[in-house]
């Protein structure tokens, strides 16, 4: 958001008309190449920047030791834009030395809404860069303004040339998506092979499926369905599930109609399940990322260790009592510092949240104990050669020394002995304010500080550390009994205090809540794990106690990191233990007729998925659609039938890029997929000098609820699977997230492992 600062005017000549540059398309700048002999209209900068102007360029010298972009401003004001319509924003511009830039067409008062950006680190190069957007609300006076701010020394900035067109009104839908949507990485040989025709026609067409050189291989008509809800278009499916060989660069053809590539494989998975998995690495706080290990561009400097202008990890205090006021409504703080360096950074902002980093370990040593029970051990789940991490080698499984490094970050989050509350986990820790993207954790110069404790967090680390201990016992026993004694301990501090709960805030504080003042489920959930490590029967009392023991605990949009229980459920079920047979057996029904249930879904849906919420899709609907289908492989391992392995299989194509938008929402796989991901290291798209989202991570996906103002403005009214962008500005639709790679991790290992 940008700020309001004092602003002086530049040399202005009356503005010139605008620019007719086409039938179709008006120019809003006046002089958009800066050829005339003086600058022409309302152009304007802040009195830290001495700027000089020639035909030909707009410069100015920007003064070192701002903190903010907006600390330093040029700007241009009176653009009257048109709700509805196109605009395209292009600008050539340099900077000796490099320094930052942010452009932005947004409204010229409070809030400062954006309409277009584009964000780039300049260099003494020419970038030429444009933006398309297309106006959110009518618009008297907007304002181009450029952010210059946030370098430590002066640097001068060079803008050659700036044009603003407006277009016609955008089309109600997005051109380019094909209107056949496919899983565009592979569908297996022996399972089902479904597509979806997004047509008018109500009757029945000819579909024909075609080999890489174009051979016909298959034919047949396609299954009206009528308008499709979830997606608002008229759909029909196209059924090849009888052709089974295996190859590559299959297509298929309805009418003028052709689908993206695709593949036929059994082996599509594995190489999914390795780069979902080397995500972890590549947002681990504390280390240095090695460049020969995390691939290209993805090398840094270890984050938050305290190196300047980072004040790190090492040594962090608690929230000061007048915030914690604010948020908790009393003064609560502590006296003491702790050692929370390591861990892996959450999403696309750099906090540490307890919530959340449990259910991804839990999730992530998921894949690697799914495998040890049902894959006979063969594995490669189950190896030390798996992924390129630092601890490859050491003989210890690579999942196992992965989670290990949360494992180790969860336990350094509880409260000492001797201080109140000792025992507790807190709830997570954070820059005291948010920080501004593009940025890498090295460079984050924000305080970082601890919030209070929670009841639930205190639940994830006795959960999480629970299942660890009985993964480590056979391979590091020291480490073992380590994460057990943390698990019992934090489970008791969470009977002496069963009501600690994260509460809302106003989102200022440097992170995000992860509220819950439901923690019924964590104790269900923590009970259960500590009663699959030790087979104690006090601890199968405790669960049995829950009213999650024998309650549904699986819902139409998937367990999270707000409600366990479901995971609970399925490791109860899944997990060898001393569970006594009739209670096993009841476990294992409560699975069966879950999946069942979503198998119901699935078949009344055009896209072949099983996920309906009632309330429309929710935050992260991806990671919730691919929770449900864990829940069903999990039903596959404990009965073996192999109706819920092909349910699995085919709701993996929407995932892949059978939905409504023809997007594969996993980075790198397919052929139109996600990458621009919210992300504030991973922001190669709005500046190329940082790294690309990597391949292999999961988009949060459509969110009925839109909570960003650039996907509120995008997508105003959109059908529950449109409301998406692949835009880094859209956080509520597009961020990437450790709880969201770690179910993708289980379920791509899961797949390239059943057979």
């Amino acid at each position: 958001m940008t700020h309001p600062r004092a602003m002086i005017g530049l040399l202005a000549l009356l503005a010139l008309p605008a620019l007719e540059t086409a039938a179709s398309a008006t120019e809003l700048l006046p002089d958009p190449a800066f050829a005339k002999s003086a600058l022409a209209g309302d152009w304007w900068a802040t009195p830290n920047i001495k700027v000089d102007y020639k035909a030909g360029a707009l410069c100015g010298v920007v003064e070192g030791g701002t903190k903010e972009p907006w600390d330093a401003l040029v700007g241009f004001n009176g653009l009257g834009l048109t709700r509805g319509e196109a605009y395209r924003l292009s600008i050539s511009a340099s900077g000796n030395p490099e320094g930052p830039m942010r452009a932005l067409v947004q409204k010229a008062s409070e809030p400062w809404t954006p309409e277009g950006e584009i964000s780039r680190r300049l260099s003494s190069d020419k970038q030429v860069l444009s933006e398309d957007f297309v106006a959110g609300e009518n618009q008297k006076a907007a304002q181009l303004v450029f952010q210059l701010g946030g370098s430590p020394a002066a640097w001068r900035f060079c803008l050659h040339s700036a044009s603003l067109l407006a277009g016609p009104a955008a089309a109600a839908e997005a051109g380019g998506v094909p209107a056949i949507r496919v899983n565009q990485t592979a569908y297996f040989p022996d399972g089902p092979k479904r597509a979806t025709l997004v047509h008018k026609a109500d009757a029945p067409l000819d579909w024909t499926l075609v080999s890489s050189t174009g051979e016909r291989v298959a034919a047949g008509q396609t299954r009206p369905h009528g308008l499709d809800p979830s997606s608002g278009l008229k759909v029909q499916s196209i059924d090849f599930s009888d052709f089974a060989q295996a190859g590559d660069g299959y297509r298929l053809l309805v009418g003028g109609e052709t689908s993206p590539p695709f593949s036929i494989s059994s082996d599509a998975y594995a190489p999914l399940r390795t780069d979902a998995l080397s995500y972890f690495y590549k947002v681990r706080s504390g280390i240095e990322i090695r460049e020969d290990l995390a691939g290209e561009g993805y090398g840094r400097p270890a984050g938050h260790l305290g190196v300047s202008p980072n004040r790190g990890d090492t040594s962090v205090g608690c929230l000061d009592a007048r915030t914690a006021r604010k948020i908790y409504s009393e003064a609560w703080s502590c006296g003491y510092r702790l050692d929370v360096a390591g861990g892996w950074y959450d999403a696309g902002d750099f906090g540490k949240y307890v919530v959340n980093g449990g259910i991804a370990t839990a999730q992530l040593l998921g894949v690697y104990e799914r495998a040890l029970n049902f894959s006979r051990r063969a594995s490669p789940a189950l190896t030390d050669s798996l992924l390129s991490i630092p601890e490859a080698g050491n003989g210890v499984p690579d999942i196992l020394d992965e989670a290990r490094w949360e494992l180790d970050f969860l336990m350094s989050m509880t409260v000492p002995e001797g201080e109140p509350l000792a025992g507790m986990a807190h709830h997570k820790v954070h820059g005291a304010s948010w920080p501004s993207g593009p940025l890498m954790p090295h460079r984050d110069d924000k305080a970082r500080v601890l919030h209070r404790p929670s009841t639930a967090a205190t639940l994830n680390l006795a959960a999480a550390a629970a299942q660890g201990a009985r993964l480590f016992a056979p391979i590091d026993a020291a480490y073992a009994d380590r994460l057990l004694a943390a698990a019992v301990r934090a489970y008791r501090a969470a009977e002496a205090n069963p009501a600690l709960f994260a509460p809302y805030s106003d989102g200022s504080h440097g992170g995000g809540d992860y509220q819950d003042d439901n923690v019924s489920d964590e104790f269900y959930w923590a009970a259960s794990e500590l009663f699959l490590t030790t087979g104690d029967e006090a601890w199968l009392k405790r669960a049995k106690a829950s009213p999650h023991w024998s309650g549904p605990v699986f819902h139409p949009d998937g367990f999270s990191w707000r409600s366990v229980a479901g995971l609970a459920r399925i490791h109860l079920a899944a997990v060898p233990s001393r569970l006594p047979e009739r209670d096993l057996t009841a476990v294992r029904a409560s699975v069966r007729d879950a999946a069942d249930a979503y198998l119901k879904v699935q078949a009344q849906e055009a896209f072949g998925f099983m996920y309906r919420p009632d309330a429309g899709f929710g935050w992260g609907s991806n990671q919730s659609l691919i929770q449900n289908m864990i829940v069903v492989a999990t039903a596959y391992d404990i009965t073996g039938d192999r109706r819920y392995l092909q349910a699995v299989r085919e709701s993996m194509d929407y995932i892949l890029g059978r939905n409504a938008l023809g997007n594969s929402y996993v980075t790198g796989y397919g052929t139109t997929y996600s990458k621009n991901q919210f992300s504030y290291m991973f922001s190669a798209s709005t500046d190329p000098s940082y790294p690309p989202v990597p391949k292999g991570a999961l988009a949060g996906g459509p969110n009925s609820g839109l909570a960003d103002d650039y996907a509120i403005r995008k997508l105003e009214g959109c059908a529950p699977q449109a409301c998406y962008v692949d835009d880094s500005r859209s956080f509520s639709t597009n961020e990437i997230a450790i709880n969201w790679n770690a179910p993708l991790a289980w379920i791509a290992s899961f797949l390239a492992d059943a057979r």
